[in-house]
Formats: C-alpha cells, sequence, structure tokens
C-alpha cells in the first residue's frame, strides 16, 4: 500500500478508545482520520477516499450499522471493519449483512486488529482496481455508473454503459460481433442483426465525437476495439 490507499477512517466515540486506534495505527505507518459521531463520519466518508473505515456500532448520534448503511446505498465501496462490544452471533450477522465486511469484538488485541485492517486494505485496493477502468482520458467507474473523457460527463444508457464496458475491459483487443452479442445481449449470433453496429455507433458519438482521439475502432469484417494512442 501506498499514498491514499493508507488513509484510514476510525469512527471512534470514546476518547480514551479512539487516542489508542489513531495513536496505533499512526506508528504503524497509515494516515489516520477521526471521526467522534456519525454526522462526522458520513462527512469524512463522502469526502475522501480511504483504505478502510474502522466503525464503532455504538455512536451517540446515529447508529454505526446506520452510519455504514447510508454509505453503502450512496455507491461508498470502501471496506468496513465494525467494532462492538456486542458480540452475540445475531448482532455480528446483522453488521455483515448491512454491508460491513469484518467484525471485531470489544475488547480486542491491537495484533489483531491491525491484521484485520491490514487484509481489508489490500482487499480495497483490488476493489479499486475492479471498480475504475481506463482507457486514454476515458474512465468508466463500475459502482457510481459515470463515464467521462477529460473529466467531462458522459451520458449513456443501460446497454450503452454494459457494452463499452465490455470493450474497455476488453482494451487492446479485437472483440467479434457474436462475442457482443453473447456477453451484452446474451444472444446467440446472428449474421443478418444490426443491433451491434446501431449501438457502437450510438456510443462512439457519445464518446469520441468533439475529442482529441477516437477510442472505438471499427475492424471491417471482424469487430470492434477500443485503443487509445500510443
Amino acid at each position: 500500500m501506498t499514498g491514499v490507499r493508507r488513509r484510514i477512517l476510525v469512527v471512534e466515540d470514546d476518547p480514551e478508545t479512539a487516542g489508542q486506534l489513531v495513536e496505533s495505527l499512526a506508528t504503524n505507518g497509515y494516515q489516520v482520520d477521526l471521526a467522534t459521531n456519525g454526522n462526522e463520519a458520513l462527512s469524512h466518508g463522502h469526502s475522501a477516499d480511504y483504505a478502510v473505515m474502522t466503525i464503532d456500532r455504538m455512536l451517540p448520534d446515529i447508529d454505526g450499522i446506520a452510519v455504514m448503511k447510508r454509505l453503502r446505498e450512496s455507491g461508498i465501496a470502501t471496506p468496513v471493519l465494525i467494532i462492538s462490544a456486542l458480540g452475540e452471533i445475531d448482532d455480528r450477522v446483522r453488521g455483515l449483512r448491512a454491508g460491513g465486511d469484518d467484525y471485531l469484538v470489544k475488547p480486542f488485541a491491537f495484533a489483531e486488529l491491525l491484521a484485520r485492517v491490514e487484509a481489508l486494505a489490500r482487499r480495497s485496493t483490488t476493489v479499486v482496481k475492479e471498480t475504475l477502468l481506463r482507457v486514454g482520458d476515458l474512465e468508466m467507474d463500475l459502482v457510481s455508473r459515470i463515464v467521462s473523457r477529460r473529466g467531462q460527463e458522459i451520458k449513456l444508457l443501460p446497454k450503452e454503459f454494459q457494452l463499452l464496458e465490455y470493450l474497455v475491459r476488453n482494451a487492446g483487443h479485437v472483440v467479434p460481433r457474436a462475442m457482443l452479442l453473447q456477453h451484452v445481449w446474451d444472444l446467440h449470433f446472428d449474421p443478418t442483426t444490426n443491433t451491434i453496429d446501431v449501438y457502437v455507433g450510438r456510443v462512439r458519438r457519445k464518446v469520441d465525437d468533439q475529442q482529441a482521439y477516437p477510442l472505438i475502432h471499427t475492424v471491417r469484417g471482424v469487430g470492434y476495439c477500443v485503443r487509445a494512442p500510443c
């Protein structure tokens, strides 16, 4: 982990526990932000990119589970370690089903917390790689479903987004029309259909028109390829 991926949000209202967590995580090389209530947690969670969040369940204003649910509903995919004195199986199941990635019961040894944080931080890096696709100056955010070029958002219909995503995932390779029909429309190849060409034409106009260079290329008689200039 390097740079922003070492940044952690600790949500804890108890001053003594919060101080110990912040100090210990900072000693182990993490940049730590502290929120002492649910509203602060929501503000931090929406405004910064964290590798991991640790959230105490018992907060003075908004329950930690409710905080996590709100973050998940707004598209925040940061791994969450729930910390709680409530250690019954039902409590743990509820927390994990609400969107938590791990659950640690108080009291705990810091060595265990650190190991769990490190494991979640590794998963966080994987999540970032899987949910952000880039080719040239094009970026696709698979969580927010936002497509942009040079920071300018491009509005795509759901099927157009799915088509572009498949092409971008295969960037640099020619994708035959048959593969697009199968993976985007779940159809067997029909040599008479012009569905692919119509949709590619729509996406190309939205993605490539008035841009410095085209990303979507036609390979005559075969299919399509997304690639940026070398």
